[in-house]
């Protein structure tokens, strides 16, 4: 199963502007980013919350509540494994001598 992000989730970068660091006006940047997909996180958990509500409601079928608490988690495991490794380049760049 693939997890399907924003088209907003596109890098981009032209122009001196991007070049120097700071994002061409048209151009998302990397904050924007970020926030797709956190934006996908919520979601798919909000999708997943509908499905398991509508199992139990009788409205919803088993397999398509599953389906969608797979699909949260796995987007959820992917957005931890992009701060973990945001974090360790993080780290290593402040480990660098100056």
């Amino acid at each position: 199963m693939a997890v399907q992000f924003d088209s907003a989730v596109s890098f981009t970068k032209s122009g001196s502007a991007a070049k120097a660091g700071v994002p061409s006006s048209g151009a998302p940047g990397f904050g924007d980013a970020l926030q797709a997909i956190l934006a996908s996180v919520d979601n798919t958990a909000g999708e997943a919350n509908t499905a398991v509500t509508g199992m139990l409601d009788g409205t919803g079928d088993v397999h398509d509540a599953m389906l969608a608490l797979q699909r949260a988690q796995t987007t959820l495991e992917l957005t931890i494994q992009v701060r973990n490794k945001l974090v360790s380049a993080y780290q290593d760049i402040m480990r660098m001598p100056i």
